[in-house]
């Protein structure tokens, strides 16, 4: 494999202390300020994602991710107002003093710089960031890589202990823009962009990327590889045979549906299920 970037090390194994991790995210209820927000007292929203993390890491998952996926439909970066960086910071430190676990913000849609700044207040470990370079189209609209801005912004903060995972070929929309590219070609251009780990999804929330595009990507990077989407209890032992980690959601929800609250038997099994790879490790 040619060499694209400086040598780095595993942000896996730095973070999570282990080779192979799960990473359960905490679909944080609409914000103020949001289409679906109806009033509830800041506290209810805190509540609830302190529910889930507990559920989550009483199953035995390893870290978690702080999302906004209750201000859908998301803005553009430069159109998310102060106000949720610091929503989210309050509950990634609350969630942090609590538990002490390792932790990730994704601010969405791509809003690298907002997740950075509440990286920082929150103490979290690591950041989420789905368009890291080159663009595509989302839901959105035009969605254009976030490396320089971020990095810029990163050594700004005096953050550079704050790592990136990025996605590669990123769900929720087309990628018709660079469609000349190659999904290994747009592998190496997050390495060569300085992102930390690579994240591989299917095509939308709960929809998991298939085994040839997982090997596709792990095939042109030597950064640690997740799976950020679809990840299910039938499927886990496969997709953690061939990448570091995975990022799940849906699966460990009532009814299996995102925007329901965590459920610990639902996590215990998954889990349960997962030990079977973890353990070889």
């Amino acid at each position: 494999m040619a060499v694209i970037s400086s040598e780095k090390s595993d942000a896996i194994q730095e973070i999570f202390s282990r080779s192979k991790a799960v990473i359960g995210v905490i679909h944080c209820e609409a914000f103020p300020g949001s289409p679906k927000y109806r009033g509830a007292p800041v506290s209810d929203i805190i509540d609830r994602a302190l529910r889930d993390a507990e559920n989550y890491l009483a199953g035995g998952v390893h870290g978690l991710i702080v999302e906004n996926h209750g201000d859908i439909p998301f803005s553009k970066p430069e159109d998310i107002g102060p106000e949720t960086a610091a929503f989210m910071a309050v509950i990634t430190e609350k969630i942090r003093s609590r538990f002490g676990v390792p932790l990730g913000i994704n601010v969405l849609a791509n809003a690298a710089i907002p997740a950075l700044a509440t990286a920082l207040a929150g103490g979290a470990d690591f950041i989420r960031v789905n368009q890291w370079a080159n663009a595509y189209v989302a839901n959105e609209g035009l969605i254009e890589g976030a490396a320089a801005k971020a990095l810029r912004y990163r050594s700004q903060l005096r953050a550079e202990h704050i790592r990136v995972f990025a996605d590669s070929h990123v769900k929720h929309g087309s990628h018709a823009i660079v469609a000349d590219r190659s999904i290994p070609e747009l592998t190496r251009d997050v390495e060569f962009f300085e992102a930390d780990a690579v994240i591989a999804t299917g095509q939308r929330t709960g929809d998991s990327a298939t085994l040839s595009e997982i090997d596709e990507i792990r095939s042109a990077t030597s950064l640690p590889l997740l799976v950020g989407s679809g990840v299910t209890p039938g499927n886990v032992c496969e997709i953690l045979g061939r990448t570091q980690g995975v990022i799940v959601a849906s699966a460990l929800k009532r009814d299996g549906v995102w925007w329901n609250e965590v459920e610990l038997a639902r996590v215990k099994h998954f889990m349960n299920v997962a030990k079977a790879v973890l353990e070889e490790e």
